[in-house]
């Protein structure tokens, strides 16, 4: 962004230079001249409105523009970096457009290039705003939605025309694809590009209709005063670079390196007019600048480049290099592709940008196209979306958990486990399909280099017992980390180099990279040599324990067996007590080796351990979940919540009913033990209530018989005193007494 910055400003001070003069001689009118352009630094700088700053377009554009000076003077030659960031720090300071706009989302970023953010403003409010603009920038180049707006925005500004405080300048960004259906002038030329001033012949694609009359009003309100009220219209070709947008699809399958190749839907042969983003963003300073006469320009670059053309840059550029033309119908069951993203990629139009030329000089960042700059454009999406590779080297005793902790890194980071062994087999097997293939892009020459390679490992392993030479296996492994999917994601690299040498080999520099010769660090590879070296460690005993306690499997599998083990724990010890070691390598190159410490048996998985790595490492620079994989994880995560719930209701009523038979279990116990108390109760009773019986059996019942025989003979008026003073007369203790 500063280097295109810089070719902006020079632009600049070329065209003030042009317009008023390249006379250095100090002359009265030179001294006038000067004071007339210190006047008009110190002007207030100009307040810009852009919609949707927080989108992709716009916010290139807000970015380029914050920077940037309209009409600045011709400066000298810039002599170092040092006196060019000072100027241009400076110069921003005295003169630059205060970037205002509306976001689609209210989040917490931050962006210091611009002033004001406006977030679902009423119509009214949304004027007042653009009304103390004074240059009105929309884009319709993303969302359809804005066309609506933009169309409101351009008529509410047209009939306020009276209350203006000063002219403005309203620049509609459209698309190309309002060209989509023109017919050519010549049907017999069909190779001669359209231009601006071929804009009243153009037709536009069905989905679009909305946009061409949007550019037709816009347009239109420019015309009736445009000192006042001036309007532009610039027809944006397909945007690329600082991060992609129509073709993120492509750099994005690409990077993953998932597919063996990478789908052109339909043929491939259809001309897309492009522009890099910052060019885009060059015009619309130009155009604010200059305010030329025609209304209706055309942002398109030079290239002619195919969409065919375009994927295959792509793919070799930072993926297996290969395309597979698949039915344009399958572009519609990609879910990371949305239906404009889809028609505007069909275009068929070869353009040229007339105006660009004739009126404006365009730094240009890709004036040759995207093919011609891919190096530049895969940097910047990589810079942009922040995917840079994460480099890591695990060394460590044998048995001390490096794979381990290495795989538990890769699965966290996406990244790629290389192993020795693995790489040697893995390529191999590459080479030996190589070799077979029948693809007709595969080279000649390519197949006969495979078929050399192929060779040469497998006469070295046969003549070292099924090892490779030290010089092989340095090139094994530096063709492994060279790749492009260890050079995108990135790599854990577990225990190796083992030596000094082996470091020193595997990760010199290339003939082609240039040297330092005032630097004392040793030559090497800076896209391969790790960011993060860790050393894991453990006493032998710890070691000699675990080997132990291993699974049967693990130990054939890792040669484990303990005569080997315990050669190479004395191996590894020894190599470490040198004075050159693989540790000392690293320290060369000032990459501190991270040393761990792993003394704990509770934690098989190494989870701490690895937690502890994570924090030293820092964030992933990959990819999050695709909406696909949202989706399934969050199925997932349904499903296990689901699953979650129907377990805890299940445990739930199984103690509920466990507590029920438990209950009622209590309740038969009680019951039958408060019928046994019952039982022994009465039994108590009827044992103690056994004399008394007998005794009124014996001398109570007969006499109260007789009484009561007696008191039915006679009658009385009272029967219960005649039975008392009966059972008194004849009581038989009384009786005994008398």
């Amino acid at each position: 962004m500063g280097a295109l910055t810089l070719r902006v400003r020079v632009v600049c001070w070329r065209e003030g230079a042009r317009l008023h003069g390249n006379s250095t001689t100090t002359t009265p009118a030179n001294i006038s001249m000067s004071e007339q352009k210190m006047e008009k630094v110190k002007q207030p700088p100009k307040r810009v409105f852009i919609n949707n700053i927080d989108s992709y377009a716009s916010k290139c554009i807000a970015k380029v523009l914050s920077e940037c000076v309209a009409g600045a003077p011709l400066a000298p030659e810039v002599d170092s970096e040092e006196e060019e960031e000072s100027r241009n720090t400076d110069h921003s300071k005295e003169r630059c457009f205060q970037i205002v706009g509306t976001v689609t989302d209210k989040s917490e970023q931050e962006r210091p290039y611009v002033q004001e953010e406006y977030f679902q403003l009423r119509r009214e409010e949304l004027l007042h705003q653009l009304m103390d603009c004074d240059i009105i920038i929309y884009n319709i180049t993303q969302h359809a939605d804005q066309v609506d707006e933009a169309s409101w925005a351009v008529s509410a500004l047209h009939n306020e025309m009276g209350n203006f405080s000063g002219p403005k300048t309203f620049i509609l960004i459209s698309t190309v694809m309002t060209w989509a259906c023109s017919k050519p002038a010549d049907p017999d030329e069909p190779e001669i590009p359209f231009t601006d001033e071929d804009y009243r012949r153009r037709r536009t694609h069905p989905n679009f209709k909305r946009h061409i009359d949007l550019e037709k009003l816009t347009v239109k309100m420019g015309k009736t005063k445009s000192t006042v009220f001036s309007t532009y219209v610039v027809a944006s070709g397909l945007q690329y670079g600082m991060g992609e947008q129509v073709f993120h699809f492509i750099f994005k399958m690409s990077w993953l390196g998932q597919e063996h190749a990478i789908p052109v839907f339909g043929e491939g042969n259809n001309i897309v007019p492009t522009i890099h983003i910052n060019d885009l963003s060059s015009v619309i300073q130009n155009v604010i600048d200059h305010k030329p006469k025609p209304h209706y320009l055309l942002a398109v670059d030079d290239s002619n480049n195919t969409m065919e053309d375009i994927v295959k840059t792509v793919a070799s550029a930072l993926g297996p290099g290969k395309i597979q033309k698949k039915p344009f119908e399958d572009a519609f069951l990609t879910q990371d592709l949305s239906q404009i993203e889809i028609d505007s990629m069909s275009v068929n139009l070869r353009m040229e940008a007339v105006h660009l030329k004739e009126l404006f000089s365009i730094p240009w960042v890709c004036e040759a196209g995207l093919m011609e700059s891919k190096e530049l454009v895969v940097e910047e999406y990589r810079q942009t979306r922040g995917l840079l590779p994460i480099r890591l080297c695990v060394l460590g005793p044998p048995a001390v958990g490096k794979s381990t902790v290495a795989e538990q890194i890769c699965k966290h980071y996406k990244l790629h486990h290389i192993r020795l062994k693995e790489t040697i087999s893995e390529t191999i097997a590459q080479l030996e399909a190589t070799v077979k293939n029948d693809d007709p892009e595969v080279e000649e020459d390519s197949a006969a280099e495979a078929q050399e390679l192929l060779d040469t490992l497998k006469d070295s392993m046969e003549q070292n017992g099924g090892r490779l030479e030290e010089q092989l296996v340095i090139r094994v492994m530096k063709d492994k980390l060279k790749s492009k999917p260890c050079r995108n994601q990135g790599f854990v690299l577990d225990a190796f180099p083992k030596t000094y040498e082996q470091a020193k080999e595997l990760f010199y520099a290339e003939e082609d990279e240039p040297e330092d010769e005032r630097s004392k660090i040793p030559p090497y590879n800076k896209k391969i040599i790790p960011e993060f070296v860790l050393c894991l460690d453990a006493s032998d005993a710890f070691l000699k324990d675990r080997v132990l306690n291993l699974p049967e499997r693990l130990v054939e599998e890792a040669s484990y067996r303990q005569e080997d083990f315990l050669r190479r724990l004395a191996s590894y010890r020894e190599s470490n007590a040198e004075d050159e070691t693989v540790l000392n390598y690293f320290d060369e190159l000032d990459i501190v080796p991270q040393h761990m410490e792993n003394s704990s048996g509770d934690d098989p998985d190494y989870l701490l351990l690895t937690q502890k790595i994570i924090q030293t490492v820092g964030w992933p620079r990959n990819y999050g979940p695709g909406s696909q994989e949202a989706e399934e994880e969050e199925r997932r995560r349904a499903d296990e919540r689901i699953g979650r719930q129907a377990r805890e209701k299940a445990e739930e009523e199984q103690w509920e009913a466990e507590e029920a038979a438990q209950r009622a279990a209590r309740w038969e116990e009680w019951s039958k033990r408060l019928e046994e108390v019952k039982q022994q109760e009465n039994d108590l009773l009827e044992a103690r209530s056994l004399p008394l019986r007998s005794y009124l059996v014996k001398n109570v019942m007969p006499t109260l018989n007789q009484g009561l025989i007696e008191c039915c003979k006679a009658r009385p008026q009272n029967p219960v005193d005649f039975l008392a003073e009966y059972l008194l007369k004849n009581n038989p203790r009384y009786q005994d007494d008398n």
